[in-house]
């Protein structure tokens, strides 16, 4: 499956809610949500029954568009999650949320996971002291990740972090804001995952 390219914004009124892909923009009334609350198209205002199947379809399609997942990737992802010892449902949103990408943006070192998935790519982070430029690159508990110094340097990035105080990162990271490091204290729990996701619905649909 191709990359997706078009206005991500779609990607919201397709799920019917806010997925968060555009940020600070997410936030305002600019946001398309909040302007055009129904499906793109030109019947996207009819009524539509929805089948089981269709609803776990639209769950999956919903969880990949939040972390920017493509669909061979999203399979592999799953397949690793049945393979782990716990629950399969937990096991993949714990694989998801581990990305280097996403917790470059649970951190708030990046306004959205994609803007975090193109910093991670342009090598602006290091974990462990290691450059890392790979978004699904799988952190662990311990891990220690830095904002290089060129990085700091950059006026977006400033822009980024001046609005950064290191409140409301999910408690399984923490952030040293005099150094811009982060840590990953623990894998998170799926108590700790804030995604508005039913997960047992994805696992349904591939059990089919």
């Amino acid at each position: 499956m191709a990359k997706y390219t078009g206005p991500v914004c779609r990607l919201c009124r397709r799920e019917g809610e806010k997925l968060f892909l555009k940020g600070e923009r997410c936030l305002s009334e600019k946001c398309s949500i909040n302007r055009k609350n129904y499906i793109p198209g030109e019947h996207g205002q009819a009524r539509k029954k929805i089948s089981e199947y269709g609803l776990q379809l639209r769950e999956k399609q919903k969880l990949r568009r939040i972390y920017g997942i493509l669909e061979a990737q999203f399979a592999r992802y799953f397949a690793l999650a049945e393979k782990k010892r716990g629950i399969t449902g937990e096991n993949l949103l714990q694989l998801l949320e581990t990305r280097l990408d996403n917790v470059v943006y649970r951190l708030q070192l990046a306004s959205s996971r994609r803007e975090a998935r193109q910093m991670v790519r342009h090598g602006f982070f290091q974990v462990n002291g290691k450059k890392v430029n790979i978004p699904s690159y799988p952190v662990k508990a311990g891990d220690v990740i830095q904002l290089k110094e060129k990085a700091l340097q950059s006026a977006h990035f400033k822009s980024i972090l001046e609005a950064n105080d290191g409140q409301n990162i999910p408690e399984w990271l923490e952030l040293d804001t005099n150094t811009w490091t982060g840590r990953v204290k623990n894998i998170p729990s799926r108590e700790q995952i804030d995604v508005p996701i039913q997960e047992h619905l994805i696992v349904e649909l591939y059990s089919r």
